[in-house]
């Protein structure tokens, strides 16, 4: 997976996206800065891959004031060697992944080949898992790991039911479609996106459907799901409410059919149903973080990473981000931050 170092700094520096503002415009621009300037923290990683998340996209293309602040480097996760480290916790020569605690959005992200961040957000990596699986994962990995572990803590167990995956092409519904068929589950995977079936299909999803109709208005429907991963939020987090069976939950972290959910009681007092929160930035003990890395690296592993995610080079990020906001991109894709 590893490509040629073709983007070479000058000594003392890094090549880094960096979101800057200029007659009020927020605006990206691929450049050299010194390493000195870069983050603030104990520990200095020697960066291999980042990765697109639609987050990023939006960022980067100024579709939505992500940044607290600039200048600012972009991107939302890295994977990459320590290279230097005061902290004995995170030692010179560790492999570490960092994602979420704001990285990217109001401290120097994952988009540069030096990234210095505090010592507490550097989780080491497992050997089996390369750098380059590590960023086919990211922060959409982490994401659906999380959402599938707080459906487990509700008592969902292979066997229990079909579990829905909403929003299945993208990234974290992609992955969260094959940990769910490597922990045993029987899925049922939808999309809106023709071209992704296959690869759905091809992950172990038991059947792949077309995005659900969500029109009916009913308070209540017949109930399917023994649990469910969205990833679309809106409506579709509503109809997932009204079709879990009783005591079964949803796990939720996407917003792209909205952010309204048309939602009654009913099947909260009714059917004892559970609306699960995701979020993998602040709001996530350390302890699980480093658990579900782990996790990440044995049972939960999807079994065929290399078919979820392709590659581009930190000198294509912008084009490859124009592709993931419109809808173009299925699965995940992994940025080379030395090319």
């Amino acid at each position: 997976m590893d490509s040629p170092r073709t983007l070479v700094p000058e000594p003392g520096s890094t090549w880094a996206h960096r979101m800057v503002t200029e007659d009020g415009t927020v605006r990206g621009e691929l450049v050299q800065v010194p390493i000195d300037s870069v983050g603030q923290g104990e520990v200095l990683i020697h960066a291999e891959y980042s990765s697109l998340n639609y987050k990023d996209a939006l960022g980067v293309l100024g579709h939505a004031p992500i940044y607290r602040k600039l200048p600012l480097i972009a991107g939302i996760d890295v994977v990459g060697v320590v290279a230097e480290s005061t902290s004995p916790a995170v030692p010179v020569g560790q492999r570490v992944v960092v994602t979420g605690f704001g990285l990217g959005e109001d401290s120097d992200g994952g988009y540069a080949q030096w990234v210095r961040v505090p010592a507490e957000w550097a989780v080491p990596l497992d050997d089996s898992l390369s750098s380059w699986e590590a960023m086919a994962l990211g922060t959409a990995g982490i994401t659906s790991a999380l959402a599938i572990a707080r459906l487990e803590q509700q008592g969902l167990t292979p066997g229990s039911g079909p579990v829905a995956v909403t929003g299945a092409s993208g990234g974290s519904g992609s992955l969260a479609v094959a940990m769910l068929v490597r922990l045993g589950h029987e899925v049922v995977a939808f999309t809106g996106s023709p071209q992704a079936r296959a690869l759905l299909t091809e992950l172990g999803a038991a059947e792949v459907r077309d995005r659900p109709d969500v029109s009916s208005g009913k308070a209540l429907e017949s109930a399917q799901w023994a649990g469910a991963v969205d990833a679309a939020g809106g409506p579709v987090l509503a109809w997932l409410a009204r079709t879990l069976k009783p005591g079964g939950s949803v796990a939720t972290f996407g917003n792209t059919a909205g952010n309204d959910v048309p939602l009654t009681v009913m099947p909260l007092i009714l059917r004892a149903v559970n609306i699960l929160g995701v979020n993998t930035g602040n709001y996530f003990d350390t302890g699980l973080r480093h658990e579900l890395w782990r996790r990440l690296a044995t049972d939960m592993r999807p079994q065929n990473l290399d078919s979820l995610a392709t590659t581009v080079g930190l000198t294509e990020l912008v084009p490859a981000l124009e592709r993931l906001h419109a809808g173009e991109v299925n699965g995940r894709v992994v940025v080379d931050l030395n090319r």
